[in-house]
């Protein structure tokens, strides 16, 4: 989220594994003519409509009543609900659902670029192009048994290649599970002819939405991200500057901007006011985003609520410090699933190591 200016990039090649090239270079993620693929057959549990200002979006309806809303805008994730009708991401009153300005809140997809790190605009272009249902995806390596889930496609456009000037496929499944999980995975394959390969950094920019950030109460903290204690991390408030963190879990006092390194595959989020604890199991990203613009940069942001800072938190799973690689054929996955559990931090019932030991 800083605007600092972009080291240069190192290569990696982690989460890399090897697949037959594809020649098709066909675009077809850049307007609205790109998501006409009405005869397109949906997968049980999932609706076509039209959202906010016409956009198309897609509903998942699990059985037992958790619901996740996607827009073809962005591939944008602006809703999760768990079974009591609870909404678990946060999105702000302000958002403009108004092409080419990305969506404020819920799961932005940060490709093929994070922040301003590189020389395209902030986030890349991922989050605003129009996507399309994926009518023939290439086979997952695990189904998704009981699971309702969409897979959705972006290809580059001739405008894109004149900034970024690579073919790609980027394929994103979201699922939700029967006990309202919420799974995304992205699967990026570099369709290169000429032989060349590209790099990219990657994030699910996921706002959380919580109770109020501010409150301590008892001598706890009612929000707190457990997990990334004792690790390093690039602090975007200070240049990003490397520092180590300190102290048992991370709380929220002042706006926060870091890019947490090396961080295990599961995350929480403590929230005690709501009884409620997110978990974030991810793979194939290393590193983990934390964000709150707190006070004066919520107010200096223009599609943003000057107090809706208050109720929400991003914890990115993300592949920033060492972006990927991929030779032509090769093929790049990261996934992130989010979990909503019951818990009374206070009474004792949730002991927040356990979740993050447990499977």
């Amino acid at each position: 989220m800083s605007s600092d200016k972009a080291p240069n990039p190192i290569a990696a090649s982690a989460a890399v594994s090897p697949t037959n090239a594809s020649s098709n270079t066909t675009t077809g993620g850049g307007g609205p003519a790109a998501v006409a693929n009405s005869n397109v057959s949906l997968h049980p549990g999932v609706e076509s409509c039209k959202g906010i200002n016409g956009l198309d979006k897609l509903v998942l309806h699990d059985p037992r009543g958790s619901s996740a809303e996607v827009y073809l805008y962005g591939a944008h994730v602006t809703s999760w609900k768990n079974d009591h009708g609870e909404e678990l991401l946060f999105v702000s009153s302000k958002a403009i659902f108004k092409p080419p300005k990305a969506i404020r809140g819920g799961i932005p997809l940060c490709f093929p670029q994070f922040s301003n790190l590189g020389p395209l605009d902030a986030h890349g272009f991922a989050r605003n192009r129009f996507w399309s249902i994926d009518s023939d995806p290439s086979p997952f390596p695990t189904n998704s048994p009981n699971k309702v889930f969409i897979d959705l496609i972006l290809k580059p456009t001739e405008e894109d290649m004149k900034t970024w000037p690579h073919s790609y496929e980027f394929r994103l499944r979201v699922a939700l599970g029967p006990g309202g999980d919420l799974t995304l995975i992205s699967r990026i394959r570099n369709t290169n002819t000429d032989g060349k390969p590209f790099t990219f950094t990657f994030a699910y920019h996921t706002y959380f939405a919580v109770s109020d950030i501010r409150l301590f109460i008892h001598l706890i903290f009612e929000v707190r991200v457990e997990g990334l204690e004792t690790l390093d991390y690039l602090d975007n408030l200070q240049s990003r500057k490397r520092c180590t963190e300190q102290g048992d879990a991370i709380t929220f006092e002042s706006e926060v901007d870091k890019i947490y390194l090396s961080t295990p595959t599961k995350i929480a989020i403590l929230d005690h006011e709501k009884k409620r604890t997110f978990v974030i199991r991810k793979d194939g990203l290393p590193d983990a985003v934390v964000w709150n613009p707190w006070d004066k940069k919520a107010k200096a942001l223009t599609d943003f609520g000057d107090d809706e800072y208050k109720h929400m938190l991003c914890v990115e799973a993300a592949a920033i410090e060492k972006p990927i690689t991929l030779k032509p054929g090769e093929e790049w996955r990261g996934r992130q699933e989010l979990s909503a559990v019951p818990s009374s931090y206070c009474s004792g019932q949730l002991d927040p190591r356990k979740v993050l030991q447990g499977s």
